[in-house]
């Protein structure tokens, strides 16, 4: 009897050191990464311009027209954030457009700072001869 009782003793133990601790539900894992979120994020407004050149630019002038956009970032502190990239979609979806600029500002005061900059025209008169076509889509970012 006593050996019955020390080894439900021991059963029970091992039980008892076996079990994990409680996982939070996926309700309360939801909740606490939308208060995170909220502590950390800011809203953040985007201005993506994609480009299709002319068939008439040669590949220099694309270039120069890249590097000019590239320069943006480091003479107007209104950009807080910024990458491009070249259409790589096999969906064939982009009706020529293959050069997509990313922009990121923290307002639409920003935004608009930016659109009226001296260094902006600028770039617009280096890039205008070359565009074919163009089109800008700008959202706050959820």
């Amino acid at each position: 009897m006593k050996n019955l009782s020390l080894s439900i003793f021991a059963v029970f133990l091992l039980l008892g050191c076996g079990q994990k601790t409680q996982e939070p539900t996926k309700e309360e894992a939801v909740e606490k990464t939308e208060i995170v979120t909220e502590e950390v994020a800011q809203p953040l407004l985007r201005h993506v311009v994609l480009f299709k050149f002319k068939e008439t630019s040669s590949e220099a002038e694309v270039e120069e027209v890249k590097e000019a956009f590239n320069a943006l970032p480091s003479k107007i502190s209104e950009i807080k954030g910024y990458e491009w990239g070249l259409n790589n979609s096999p969906e064939n979806l982009n009706r020529g457009l293959t050069h997509c600029y990313f922009l990121t500002f923290t307002s639409e005061a920003d935004r608009d700072a930016y659109l009226i900059h001296p260094d902006h025209k600028a770039f617009g008169e280096v890039a205008g001869p070359h565009i074919g076509d163009v089109l800008v889509v700008d959202y706050w970012a959820n």
